[in-house]
């Protein structure tokens, strides 16, 4: 049987999403210079804060319903940066988001002092990679403890530390040991949520995310997707980030710029196996997959 659900809907500010009524399409606002899918806004000389806001302002005309903030890329092989170079790049994008537009902004950080100057910002959720964990799989007091006395929702991702390979099509990670992929991410995923709910964080504000693309290889990531419903067993919202992966360029042998057709397709299939959010880059094409798809399967 299904563990409890968290709330049936999550309060963020003025938004309120309503778990199971439609899918939700989280923008992603990469202020990075070396983003694997080449849309990186932190080039040398950029102005950072302008440049979010017009990708942020297309998405929003382009029916999105969130806004991810990442200064941090997390492609296979990219090295860590600083706090402080992390902060530079994210609170002006985040200050400029919250200024002008209503809809929800989240950020990609697992820093708890990136997360607090976000959130002072105006940023209403915090995205965990680590699942509340560090990278080498100790627990993030600094980071639950801040989400759970700021009363913000979490999303807690699976990841794991391996070995990238890089090369024409970009990064990804060959080998990769599970004994049970999907009883491992359950079970990986669970002990998150444990964890986050013994720090006071309430379930109702956790969103569960596998983590497609992170730790994983790419045989490995569609079996993922094709066996996705069985995570609806963890009872809480689900939020998937697969937009322009390796996971769909090898197969089609493109590139990251190329791979939009193939996450639509995968926007569908998240949705059809009962995900709440889909993370994507082409906002546009994603909202029309995400409505068709939405049609289908929740009559909305």
């Amino acid at each position: 049987m299904p563990e409890q659900a968290g709330s049936p809907t999550l309060e963020l500010g003025d938004a309120r999403l309503v778990w199971g009524s439609r899918s939700y399409v989280m923008a992603i606002i990469n202020v990075t210079p070396d983003s694997f899918s080449a849309d990186g806004l932190a080039t040398p000389g950029a102005d950072i804060a302008a440049a979010a806001l017009a990708q942020a302002r297309r998405a929003a005309d382009e029916g999105a319903d969130l806004l991810d903030v990442g200064g941090e890329s997390t492609r296979p092989g990219a090295e860590p940066i600083g706090i402080e170079e992390e902060l530079r790049r994210v609170l002006p994008a985040i200050r400029a988001l919250a200024a002008e537009l209503a809809l929800p902004i989240s950020v990609d950080t697992y820093h708890a002092e990136v997360a607090a100057a976000a959130l002072d910002a105006g940023a209403r959720m915090i995205n965990d990679i680590w699942g509340l964990r560090t990278p080498d799989r100790g627990w993030n007091a600094p980071l639950a403890q801040l989400v759970a006395a700021r009363r913000v929702p979490i999303v807690l991702m699976h990841n794991r530390r391996a070995e990238a390979r890089v090369g024409a099509l970009g990064g990804h990670y060959p080998r990769v040991e599970y004994a049970d992929l999907l009883g491992d991410i359950a079970a990986e995923l669970r002990e998150s949520v444990a964890y986050a709910e013994a720090q006071g964080i309430a379930r109702g504000r956790i969103i569960a995310d596998p983590g497609i693309g992170f730790g994983k290889t790419p045989a490995q990531n569609l079996e993922l997707m094709r066996r996705l419903a069985e995570l609806r067993a963890l009872g809480l919202p689900l939020l998937i980030g697969a937009s322009r992966k390796s996971f769909i360029g090898l197969p089609l042998g493109l590139p990251p710029h190329q791979r939009d057709e193939g996450t639509a397709a995968v926007t569908a299939l998240a949705i059809a196996a009962g995900a709440d959010i889909v993370r994507v880059h082409n906002v546009q094409m994603n909202v029309r997959a995400a409505r068709i798809a939405d049609a289908i399967v929740r009559g909305a």
